[in-house]
Parts: structure tokens; sequence; C-alpha cells
């Protein structure tokens, strides 16, 4: 098996590797389990130096790190950019607050003495997708590590070029060898470092599927796993919305990345009365967009990350179109790359798949609701549960229909975006567990109770 990585603007192979053995996965394997047994006996502090020098190295080479991504996976350069900052930030928050998040908890009992203790698992195998190459590996494997455990990475296949960088900044910081060690492997390797009890700990970041068939071995085999899966964000927008900052913020959150984000604002729900008057401002938002050369600074939408991905987003707009949809275009994208032309689909109906498969891509999908009552039905009418947001100038209802909607994360006058700070994940089929935050920090850990007799 060969791991290529292919430029999605200029379709030209930069590199290419040969896959990793399942031997040399099982020794990888075996040299972390070796690692964990010193680097769990380190104090927290001791642990989090190196996530400071790791924030540091982010921030002294984040256009080289952007560049990467950019070139690998289409993205543009100003949004890469942004991803390698927020990269930093990540490690700030874990290196200031991993020793206080996991000092031992005192309880009252009837104990002479009672307290939690926060164990690491041990080897934690991360399973990580292309759309943010640097950030989701970094928002697993950073607060992993600061809990005590060791990591292993098996990075999407069309990123090998992001994997390897990966693994050199985390020993350039000062981890041990085999603390954290990328694989270049496929999917039925990392299954059999499951099923073989080479890992003690899963995090997927991907699709239904994949999160699937990892979250099913991982729970016959009794391995601890957090899931964080695709998304079909509602964005509501009510009668009383500050309608052009709304439009603004829906074309920024549906087109970043190409729309290839699990929490992009994917069906746009807008009261009937201001419907057209949204739609209108979304387009005229939507056409100041730039489509172009992921390295180009004034770039704000490029190719999607690989080719054969434009064969489903075609199947899903002509399914749309053929039941009814009325279809605007965005800008016109260049000759070359892999790109799809910005869409923004009208009077679509529920049996069509963008009203019920995640749309990973520029099409945007507008839905008119007669009542708040039709909002909140339409928006909880998905097998996804991710993130939502909510438009309203009455700060009030937008809580109360914070707490209705079936999501883990919920915006109120803002795009939905996720922060070291606060807990990430998503609820149904948009997977289970949380990442980030002082939860994220405690997914891979034994919460052990301690009791000591009068």
């Amino acid at each position: 098996m060969k791991l290529q990585s292919i430029n999605p603007f200029t379709a030209e192979l930069t590199a290419q590797f040969d896959a990793m053995s399942d031997d040399a996965c099982r020794e990888a394997a075996k040299q972390a389990r070796g690692a964990f047994q010193k680097w769990k006996k380190l104090s927290v502090g001791a642990r989090v130096e190196p996530i400071a020098r790791l924030a540091s190295i982010f921030r002294a080479k984040k256009a080289e790190y952007a560049r990467i991504a950019a070139v690998e996976m289409g993205k543009p350069i100003r949004q890469a950019e942004s991803e390698i900052e927020k990269c930093a930030l990540l490690c700030d928050y874990y290196h200031q607050n991993s020793e206080k998040v996991l000092l031992a908890e005192r309880i009252e009992t009837d104990a002479a003495k009672s307290y939690v203790v926060f164990d690491p698992l041990g080897v934690i195998l991360g399973v990580m997708p292309w759309n943010y190459p640097f950030w989701q590996v970094a928002r697993w494997a950073v607060p992993a590590l600061a809990a005590g455990n060791v990591c292993l990475l098996k990075h999407a296949s069309n990123v090998p070029l992001t994997a390897l960088e990966m693994e050199k900044m985390f020993y350039e910081a000062g981890f041990p060898e085999h603390v954290f060690k990328t694989l270049l492997i496929g999917p039925r390797s990392a299954e059999l470092l499951i099923e073989q009890d080479q890992v003690d700990g899963v995090s997927l970041t991907g699709s239904f599927a994949a999160g699937a068939a990892i979250g099913s071995l991982a729970g016959k085999n009794l391995k601890k796993s957090v899931l964080e899966l695709g998304g079909s964000d509602p964005f509501l927008v009510f009668a009383d919305a500050d309608l052009e900052k709304a439009a603004r913020a829906a074309v920024r959150s549906r087109m970043g990345n190409a729309g290839q984000s699990c929490i992009a604002a994917k069906r746009l729900i807008v009261a009937q009365p201001v419907f057209d008057a949204f739609r209108d401002k979304f387009l005229e938002a939507l056409g100041a967009m730039k489509l172009g050369d992921p390295l180009d600074a004034a770039t704000d939408i490029g190719p999607v990350a690989k080719k054969e991905f434009l064969q489903g987003l075609e199947i899903q707009l002509e399914d749309a179109l053929k039941k009814g949809a009325t279809v605007s275009w965005g800008p016109k994208p260049p000759e070359r790359g892999y790109f799809f032309r910005p869409a923004v689909l009208t009077n679509v109906t529920s049996d069509m798949l963008v009203m019920r498969e995640e749309v990973f891509g520029p099409i945007a999908v507008l839905v008119s609701a007669d009542s708040e009552e039709e909002m909140l039905r339409v928006a909880n009418a998905t097998e996804l549960g991710l993130g939502a947001a909510v438009w309203t100038r009455d700060i009030e209802k937008g809580q109360r229909f914070a707490r209705d909607i079936d999501s883990g994360f919920v915006a109120i006058n803002c795009i939905v975006k996720s922060d070291p700070r606060l807990p990430f994940g998503g609820v149904k089929k948009s997977g289970f567990g949380r990442e980030l935050s002082h939860y994220g920090l405690k997914e891979f850990v034994n919460v052990k109770t301690v009791i000591v007799g009068r």
C-alpha cells in the first residue's frame, strides 16, 4: 500500500510512502508501551514542560506548517495559519491547567480518608482526519500526553507529510522517544492494533462509517473510545436577527475550508418573513469570496482535498435538483484543481440527500420555516447532533432554544468553533465522549477511588 500526498490545486504527486508492515506496527506499539512505563511516573509538571515548548514551535513554524496544509489538502493559507495559531493556544491551555485539573480530589465519607486520583490508561491510538490536519492531532494528543498516556497516530492517508511533521515536532519539543509516534498505515492495520491488545484506548475523528467500525471494534475488545463524527449543523435565523451579520457569518461557516468541516453551518433554517432578505445577503457575501490557489493569501475558498470528493458532491446536488430544488451559484472556480463551484439550494425537501446526509463541501442548503416550532423541528430532524447556531436579538429566547436543540454545542449570534477551554463533542450519530477543556483531559484516565479505613 502507498500513502500519497497529492496537491489538490495542481493535482501533482508531492510525495509517497510505503505503508508500515503489521510487524513494524506491533513493534512500535511495544516500544510505546515501554515508554509509557517511564512517562506515567513523571509528575504532571514534568509532563507539561515539553507542551510549553510545543506551543513555541507551533508559533515559530506557523508559516512552514500552514504551507504544508495548503499544499497537502488545499486549505487556504490564511485559514491554515489560523489553525496553527489555535494549536499553540491549545498547548498553552494544557500547560497552564493540567496540574490543577489532575490533582487528587478529596471527598468526605465515613472513611478516615477518601479521594479520587486520575491515572493514565496507557497507549492511545489516534485515528485522525485530513481536514484540520494539525489541529485534530494536537487536540487529541496534547491532553492525552499531559494525563500521562503515550500516543500512536494513524493519520489520514492523504496527509502523510503532516503526519511525519507532527512526530518531528513532538520530539523537537522534548517528548521522550516513543511517547508520540506516527504510524504510516491503512485502516486494517489500525484495526489489528485494537484487536491484538496493542493499545488501551482509541480516539477517532471522522465519518460515521469510520466511527461505527472503530467504535464497535473498540467496544468488542473493551477499549475506551472517544468518537467525534460528522455533523449536519443547523443555523437558525429568527425574524429579529441581525441579517447582515448572520449572513456573513453563515457564509464564513459554510464555505470555510471549502465546506469541509464537521461543524460548518450545513442547514440554514430561516424564518419565512426574512427568508428572501437573508438569502439575498447570503448570496451577496458569497459572491465576494475568491476561489483560487490555496497559497494565495487572497483566496477564501480552495479546492476540495481529493478528486473523488467531487463525485459525491455532484450526486448530492443532482439528487436535490431532480427532486425540485433551485440552485444559485457562487463564484466560478479556476480551470484547474479539484474545485466544486459553491452552490446555494432553496426549495429543498426532507427527502433530499442534502437534508438527510452530511454535505462535506461548498453546498449551502436554505430552508424556509413558517414558525419557531417548525425551525426547531427541522433543526432536530437529523441523525447527527454535533453543533448548532441560533441567531436572534432575544438572547433569552436563544438560550431556551439552545437547550432544546439536540447537539453537543450551540452558538448564539456567532458560529460554532472549538475552543481549548470548552468541551467539544456530539450526540446521536455525531459520536460520544468529549475533547478539550478539563473534560477532555480526563477522557483517557482511570478515575480511581482510594479510601483509608478508620
